[in-house]
């Protein structure tokens, strides 16, 4: 297959150019490649979607299959407007955050969206769900039933650049103190390996694929996630103590959610209990299949390992913050006693 990937530097991208050109396809990449190199064995098209259609000059011909993961309406819709008519195949790859209400754990594709973004307007980080929403519906309009719609969750695994899935099992490989852990054993976890989500896309263009579905891993309790982080660090020889902090407690300390600076990955506020529970049902009749979640788990802490556990992160507590709030917890449950 003549395939054509809008982007292929990073992470999921990457991921799905190195499986196809291993599939032995004729792979070309169309990406700026300021931040990261296109894998071996592709066509690289350097170029910048930022200049609408005339980044599309050089991607001459009919394609069998074109994958974009774009997130801003306004590039998203030049590429369909200049190669659209040129894909036997469109995979869009869009995100469950898409969806209107996440408080409901089972949800299918069937759930609300959020209302697109105006038409011509670009997108923003705060405006992701309503972005993806945009594009998805001028992906249908435009190309209709040669459209594949992969609504992914949270992706994890080598070379994810998030920080988010292999926090945790990173965290208690350092052996560095006690690991401030939210008291949530219960709930929801839900992550795709990169690996099975590319594969999966690849197989959907091999095959012919289209309409849209939940792309998920399986529903993992916290705390079994938790448990295996550390038995992977324990095996290492390695592997801190939890202390287990109360969501209230932690609310109180300032602490974020989820992502970014000082925040506790995998940790949502209340009305996201489906956030990371919808069924992956559809997808998996059709062709989607998952490694065990450990496997992802193991393979994510050897990639930690190899980028440094100590290293600066996007998502998760300092150091710093950390002491600092296990002296406070520790302090409070003392003065208790």
């Amino acid at each position: 297959m003549r395939i054509l990937i809008l982007g292929g530097t990073a992470f999921l991208s990457a991921e799905t150019a190195r499986h196809a050109v291993a599939l032995g396809h004729d792979v070309t990449c169309l990406a700026r490649g300021t931040s990261a190199e296109a894998p071996d064995g592709v066509t690289w098209i350097r170029a910048d979607r930022s200049l609408g259609a005339a980044a599309f000059a050089d991607a001459a011909g009919d394609w069998d299959a074109v994958v974009d993961v774009s997130r801003d309406p306004v590039q998203a819709k030049a590429a369909l407007e200049s190669l659209g008519s040129r894909a036997k195949h469109w995979t869009f790859v869009s995100s469950c955050s898409v969806y209107a209400d996440h408080s409901v754990p089972g949800e299918d594709e069937s759930a609300e969206r959020l209302e697109p973004l105006p038409a011509g307007q670009a997108g923003t980080p705060g405006t992701y769900g309503e972005s993806k929403s945009a594009i998805e519906q001028m992906t249908l309009a435009m190309v209709g039933d040669r459209a594949h719609i992969v609504r992914a969750g949270l992706i994890g695994g080598p070379g994810d650049g998030t920080d988010r899935y292999g926090y945790w099992p990173a965290r208690f490989a350092a052996n560095s103190g006690p690991v401030l852990v939210p008291d949530i054993p219960g709930a929801a976890t839900q992550i795709i390996d990169v690996r099975d989500l590319a594969a999966w896309i690849l197989w959907a263009a091999e095959t012919g694929l289209t309409g849209t579905y939940n792309a998920l891993g399986a529903v993992v309790p916290f705390g079994d996630y938790i448990s295996e982080s550390r038995r992977l660090a324990a095996e290492a020889a390695a592997g801190g103590e939890p202390i287990w902090a109360a969501e209230d407690w932690l609310v109180e300390q300032g602490v974020d959610y989820w992502a970014g600076p000082d925040s506790v990955p995998l940790w949502l506020p209340p009305g996201h209990e489906g956030f990371q529970a919808r069924t992956n049902r559809a997808a998996r009749e059709q062709g989607m299949t998952l490694r065990p979640w450990q496997e992802t788990l193991r393979d994510t802490l050897e990639d930690e390992v190899t980028r440094g556990l100590e290293r600066d992160r996007k998502a998760g507590l300092s150091r710093a913050t950390e002491s600092r709030l296990v002296a406070e917890l520790s302090s409070q449950r003392a003065e208790q006693r």
